[in-house]
């Protein structure tokens, strides 16, 4: 469908344009921020594509856990990065280049979208819809495949999640020692560390002389 097309066109636009942004900003937290909405239009472009239990993962994976564990390891980091040079830039660019050109020579091999006959909709695929009903006795396949056919693929994706948040929860302190970090303002002091000490005023006459008569 034109509407379909014209959609995921503007969801590969967002995606560029978020990408760019991310490398071109030096704020850590902006960037953190940008990650997760850039997962979030991911998710949305594979539900454009019938793509629904990858943008399920990718939303909760991708824009929600891994979203906050970057937050919290920035906890540990400065709040801005330091510029790069140029001279360290060419190498990435050009391994970028060369693998988007690698990626788009490959796009007239794979299968026409939507086409019937495409390996995902043949073969082992139809297995799986004739025999989730006998086998699983779930009428959703995309639940049956995630939780009982890939169930052991499925257990290491979340052991990979749950190490990474042990990681980052053992690198701010929570081994031990929580509650020995500090936070280091980086504001100025305007008033001295201690409260100035109060002037003795001398007691009056008439109080002298009755602690004296005292």
């Amino acid at each position: 469908m034109p509407s379909t097309i014209i959609l995921d066109i503007g969801f590969m636009a967002m995606l560029v344009v978020v990408a760019i942004a991310i490398v071109r900003l030096r704020s850590l937290f902006a960037i953190v921020m940008l990650q997760g909405v850039y997962s979030l239009v991911s998710a949305m472009w594979f539900v454009s594509l019938d793509a629904v239990d990858v943008a399920f993962t990718e939303a909760a994976v991708g824009a929600g856990v891994s979203t906050v564990l970057m937050l919290a390891a920035m906890l540990l980091a400065d709040r801005e990065s330091l510029p790069v040079p140029m001279s360290r830039q060419i190498g990435p660019l050009i391994i970028v280049v060369l693998i988007g050109l690698a990626m788009f020579y490959a796009l007239g091999d794979m299968p026409a979208y939507g086409d019937p006959h495409s390996p995902a909709n043949s073969y082992v695929g139809m297995d799986y819809i004739g025999r989730t009903a006998d086998d699983i006795h779930i009428p959703n396949v995309v639940t049956a495949v995630l939780a009982s056919y890939r169930g052991y693929d499925t257990f290491g994706e979340a052991v990979v999640v749950f190490s990474a948040g042990l990681g980052v929860l053992l690198l701010l302190g929570l081994n031990g020692n929580a509650g020995k970090w500090r936070a280091k303002p980086n504001g100025v002091r305007i008033s001295k560390a201690a409260a100035p000490a109060a002037r003795r005023r001398p007691l009056p006459k008439d109080a002298v002389r009755k602690g004296d008569a005292s």
